[in-house]
């Protein structure tokens, strides 16, 4: 267990829409941010009334953040600008004012979240903004705005990347407090590229505890999304999350459900056993809620994280191998997938006979800081199939594709006796291709992307006229659960198998690695079953 706090965003247009995303919310979160920015300007009094009045047994976090172009334009160049646009600036930074004016009213708002960025400064047209300074002003004497008794969240957004310099900008933020307010909270939210961008995020974790102070470190994007899971665990003070999955304030949030019922996120801690899929596109895998669902069966301190990695080579020497780390996170073994299934092979200190003759790993599992690889993908592949097809033996089959996984089907295969021929990337793509009648092989794999959910789906590598007289297809695709390849099939009525029985089957030997403990394959397929 942890002490970390979930807090789920709402954000609507309309102040009915958010009183009801509210009392959905307090359900779930330990805290409520109630982002006041995404009301439409004729909703803002009215949905302050209702908050006002609403009966909630949990903590609001206001935010107030109205992006307005005009208020964005730098102090320096006010000398430029003409009259209207400096009143238009000024009716900006006013809505700004009075909004905050009004917010600081509520009495059920525990915590203030105030950015760094706008300072209000009567030498401009009354109303006039400078930057990289804080929101002070608004809280002075001067005002009617009263913060005593609440929580301050000092918070920092960086859209564009990481900074390197965060260290400095911690301090500073620090050191920025006010004689109007304190600020108890530190968060800086950063935008992630790839898995390492988010390295010196996590380590203000450290830094904050070593000067006991409250932060909120977020890396923001998919790449980022294993700091808001395992943040909590490590120390920092709280985690947004989203009501829904389409209702993401922020890039890389993860549900409130989803935190609390797969990630157990306020049940983990520092000495929690970490596993994770690596690929580049982990957003759309199943994975995590395979192997939660089993890690929660057998009651494990046990977590698996999604972990979008695009340089492999820089993530094992920054984050895994032990002499090269810059984070401590307990990981004990991977599930790999596109595109790393044969780069990761190089940084293995052990590899299964398997995995080697295939070529491919699709499983790692950590020893004493030794990465083991094995290849799962064989046996979860032809398990599916031959308890669908029966005796492989002689059976004429196409593989389409060359990856990771097409080499562990092909191995699979050739096995069991069967005849197999293997076309590439650069064949199915070709003008050509699509004329190929395939009525010579009796089972057609698709072991490509073509289809998948993403910049590929709704693709298919074959269609319908290029499957007459086959006997079966098996697409490896999950996501979406009807590709187009098998649709393609169902109009010339050729039997399928989906790619959701490989998933399974593979992840069941995963676990067995592992953990030793046999997966609860009845409760995973329910899960999966679910999300699709």
């Amino acid at each position: 267990m942890n002490n970390g706090k979930i807090c789920v965003s709402v954000c609507a247009k309309t102040a009915d829409e958010l009183i009801e995303q509210i009392k959905r919310a307090e359900e779930l979160a330990d805290v409520i941010e109630i982002r006041f920015d995404c009301l439409d300007e004729s909703e803002f009094d009215l949905a302050l009334q209702k908050v006002d009045e609403l009966n909630c047994s949990k903590p609001f976090l206001a935010t107030f953040r109205p992006k307005s172009k005009d208020a964005e334009i730098v102090f320096g160049l006010r000398a430029y600008l003409s009259d209207e646009e400096k009143q238009r600036i000024a009716k900006a930074i006013k809505y700004r004012f009075v909004g905050w004016e009004k917010i600081s009213s509520l009495e059920n708002v525990e915590f203030f979240d105030f950015e760094t960025d706008i300072q209000i400064d009567s030498s401009f047209t009354d109303l006039a903004i400078s930057w990289n300074d804080s929101d002070a002003y608004l809280f002075s004497p001067q005002t009617d705005i009263n913060i005593k008794s609440k929580k301050i969240i000092f918070s920092e957004h960086f859209f564009e990347n990481t900074p390197t310099n965060l260290d400095e900008i911690f301090e500073g933020m620090k050191s920025e407090e006010s004689e109007y307010f304190q600020s108890d909270i530190i968060k800086i939210a950063v935008q992630t590229k790839d898995i390492t961008d988010s390295i010196p995020i996590w380590q203000l974790i450290k830094k904050a505890k070593s000067e006991n102070k409250e932060i909120i470190p977020i890396a923001m994007g998919e790449s980022g999304k294993w700091t808001r899971i395992l943040g909590m665990a490590h120390g920092a003070f709280m985690t947004y999350a989203s009501l829904d999955s389409d209702k993401e304030t922020a890039p890389g949030q993860v549900t409130a459900k989803d935190l609390i019922e797969v990630y157990r996120a306020k049940e983990l801690d520092e000495t929690t056993d970490v596993y994770g899929i690596l690929g580049n596109n982990v957003g759309i895998s199943l994975s995590p809620y395979m192997h939660n669902t089993a890690f929660k069966f057998h009651k494990l301190n046990s977590v698996f994280v999604p972990l979008q990695v695009h340089d492999l080579d820089e993530f094992i020497k920054r984050m895994v191998k032990p002499e090269t780390r810059e984070v401590e996170l307990n990981f004990k073994g991977f599930s790999v997938t596109i595109p790393h299934k044969q780069s990761i092979i190089k940084h293995l200190d052990y590899i299964d006979e398997t995995a080697r003759k295939i070529g491919a790993v699709n499983t790692v599992k950590i020893v004493d800081g030794k990465l083991h690889g094995f290849n799962t993908d064989a046996k979860g592949f032809i398990e599916p199939l031959k308890q669908v097809y029966g005796d492989l033996s002689g059976v004429k089959v196409a593989i389409l594709g060359a990856g990771g996984a097409s080499k562990a089907c092909q191995y699979a295969l050739e096995k069991e006796r069967a005849v197999v021929t293997g076309f590439d990337g650069n064949q199915v793509r070709s003008s050509e291709f699509r004329f190929q009648s395939f009525s010579e092989f009796d089972v057609i794999v698709n072991s490509t992307p073509l289809g998948m959910k993403g910049k590929f789906e709704g693709e298919t590598p074959l269609q319908s006229e290029q499957m007459k007289g086959v006997k079966l297809v098996y697409d490896l695709v999950y996501i979406p659960f009807q590709t187009q390849f098998m649709t393609e099939a169902d109009q010339v009525d050729v039997p399928k198998i989906a790619g959701i029985a490989m998933l399974i089957a593979q992840a069941l030997e995963q676990q067995k690695i592992w953990t030793g403990l046999d997966a609860p394959m009845k409760e995973i397929s329910a899960e999966v079953l679910r999300q699709l």
